[in-house]
């Protein structure tokens, strides 16, 4: 969190506002060129070995290439009325800056990825009698666009939606059920050989979750942290018990010790000007010194 914290202050400028309509207007460009011209579309993906040979335009145009092409009409219109939403809903959330970061994470990781594989096989992997060659549509941006909506399943896990416009479902569920597709997708990658298919999918995995427990609060789940949060809870309870009765009080004023055991017609409320959380009797708000 602190990380995050200096990164905003010193390059918040940076972020890029209404960043999901840059993204689905890519989205749309490579859906058309597509339809148009695939030859062209078809020297716009992110293949390494080509982009060693010189064709380095690659590390930016494979943005747009498409990353489904069974149902271009279909997804389209997903990426409207589904991503687009829960993208501006996490920019707002998260502020323009961390969104553009989750976003650009997921992007050079899938980078790093792709040539980290062509590295390792050099471009070909042989499973039993087939050999696979890696060309440019294994990393497209399709699971960059499935950590988005994970991203935001995580954040508004109790948020409502319509499944088929009609049955209403919590987002959670949503996303117990895409993860479970994708796992089944990688066992049955794994399974079949093409276990280099699963790369992108870890790739934008990896940033989720990286960016997930880098903006939470860890700290309070320290032992020490724990074992101190107990002993307070100990103490304060403690302090609650009113000697006379062995009862348990809920309120005890801090200057004379009384609670509302000692009298259930006393009033009793906490002092704005103190530092702390220090409550009084109706007899001692007005009096006391202030705690500073």
């Amino acid at each position: 969190m602190k990380l995050y914290n200096k990164l905003e202050r010193k390059f918040g400028r940076y972020g890029i506002p209404n960043l999901t309509v840059y993204i689905i207007a890519c989205y749309v460009a490579g859906y058309v060129l597509m339809l148009i011209n695939p030859s062209v579309l078809s020297m716009m993906s992110l293949d390494p070995a080509k982009i060693l040979q010189g064709q380095i335009w690659r590390l930016v145009t494979w943005v747009i290439y498409p990353p489904d092409f069974s149902s271009p009409i279909l997804f389209i219109i997903t990426i409207l009325f589904f991503y687009y939403p829960i993208g501006t809903s996490l920019e707002r959330t998260w502020g323009s800056f961390r969104y553009t970061l989750f976003i650009f994470g997921g992007l050079l990781l899938t980078l790093v990825a792709a040539f980290l594989l062509h590295f390792a096989t050099g471009g070909y992997v042989q499973s039993g009698d087939v050999v696979y060659v890696l060309s440019g549509g294994i990393f497209t941006t399709y699971y960059i666009s499935m950590s988005i909506f994970l991203a935001y399943a995580m954040t508004y896990p109790d948020m409502q939606v319509l499944l088929f416009f009609v049955i209403p479902i919590k987002v959670r569920w949503i996303a117990y059920v895409y993860g479970a597709m994708m796992l089944y997708d990688m066992v049955t990658y794994i399974r079949d050989g093409m276990w280099f298919m699963t790369i992108p999918f870890v790739a934008s995995l990896l940033n989720l979750l990286f960016f997930y427990f880098s903006t939470k609060d860890l700290y309070r789940y320290h032992p020490k942290e724990i074992r101190r949060k107990q002993q307070f809870k100990k103490a304060v309870a403690q302090s609650r018990v009113n000697p006379a009765t062995g009862g348990v009080s809920k309120h005890k004023c801090a200057i004379c010790g009384r609670t509302e055991k000692d009298d259930p017609n006393l009033e009793f409320r906490f002092c704005s000007k103190c530092n702390g959380n220090y409550e009084y009797c109706q007899d001692h708000l007005f009096t006391h010194q202030h705690v500073k």
